[in-house]
């Protein structure tokens, strides 16, 4: 599984999932972005500072192609607090197809089905001017043959926004909590982590621009270069290698509210496939959507391996405008 492989460049592959979003946008414009202020419920999934009483009765869907024969699907329903707060709830399930099972000796003795599944609960609130503040707690369950495993995990994040210049700044700390059963014996942490986020247009200028930087509680981020299959992998650590692997880059165009179109840049992404078959592509994502009446629909597209095609589609819809 490619999250698998990703995760192991950095040596920690427990509740990777976490780090997949459920937005077809934020999925197009690099996989993580937290400073995107939007009128979608969808995209508030990486920062619940995002969430507010302005999304009240959304309504969205996603679905995900990723790697291998993986399948991600989930829903998620706001709706306003009063006039300066707003809660929201979801669930969502990652299933990663059928694997064989082998005892310690590799003798083959059946299939199993492994997934994760999470579900949870999301409150902000205007805390003054320009400043939002917001909380989101999950339950993370999982089941892989005859083992599994259930945590709690909480985000928290605030977001300043100023509408005139179209400028938007947030702070996330995101997968505090542990675990309260575990797998077998051994005790798997959340990868907690700590981000950052700029998003503004200029002017007329139809771009709205994004950079987002994470996995800030470590700073080292080695990853190993295969090269072209004849050398020796190589093991980069430089300043300018673990500086880019923190960052993630954005642009959306919004020259209309009917339409969007997005293209994402995550130099970590394209470093974790790095080998001689990984595609030109790899690192790069690709977003569009438009919106037909109370509904809009969204989509995304990346390759981060040559053998790895991935696709997201998101459909969400104001359940008061249908009344």
């Amino acid at each position: 599984m490619g999250w698998l492989q990703a995760a192991a460049q950095d040596g920690s592959a427990a509740y990777s999932w976490l780090n997949v979003t459920s937005s077809s946008k934020i999925y197009g414009l690099g996989g993580v972005n937290i400073s995107l202020v939007d009128d979608d419920v969808m995209s508030t999934e990486c920062n619940p500072a995002l969430l507010g009483p302005e999304m009240s009765n959304q309504i969205g869907l996603n679905y995900m192609h990723y790697i291998g024969g993986s399948n991600f699907a989930g829903i998620r329903y706001a709706h306003s607090a009063g006039e300066r707060g707003a809660w929201s709830a979801a669930v969502r399930y990652f299933g990663y197809g059928s694997m064989r099972e082998a005892l310690p000796d590799g003798s083959i003795v059946g299939e199993f089905s492994p997934k994760d599944v999470s579900f949870g609960a999301t409150y902000s609130h205007d805390i003054a001017g320009r400043w939002r503040g917001g909380i989101r707690l999950q339950g993370l369950y999982s089941a892989y043959a005859d083992y599994s495993a259930f945590a709690l995990s909480t985000d928290l994040g605030v977001n300043y926004y100023d509408e005139e210049r179209d400028l938007s700044l947030s702070l996330v700390v995101a997968n505090l909590g542990g675990q309260l059963k575990r797998f077998h014996e051994s005790y798997d942490k959340l990868p907690i982590d700590v981000r950052l986020g700029w998003s503004q247009s200029f002017g007329a200028f139809p771009v709205r621009f994004s950079v987002t930087a994470w996995n800030l509680t470590k700073w080292h981020l080695p990853y190993v270069e295969a090269g072209d299959g004849t050398t020796e992998p190589v093991v980069k650590d430089s300043f300018k290698s673990n500086l880019f692997r923190h960052l993630v880059f954005g642009a959306d165009i919004i020259a209309s509210p009917n339409y969007y179109i997005g293209l994402g840049y995550n130099y970590k992404t394209r470093t974790d496939m790095s080998t001689y078959s990984r595609s030109f592509l790899s690192g790069f994502s690709l977003c569009g959507g438009f919106n037909v009446r109370s509904f809009s629909i969204g989509a995304a597209f990346a390759q981060p391996h040559t053998g790895a095609t991935t696709f997201m589609l998101n459909v969400t819809c104001n359940l008061s405008e249908l009344l």
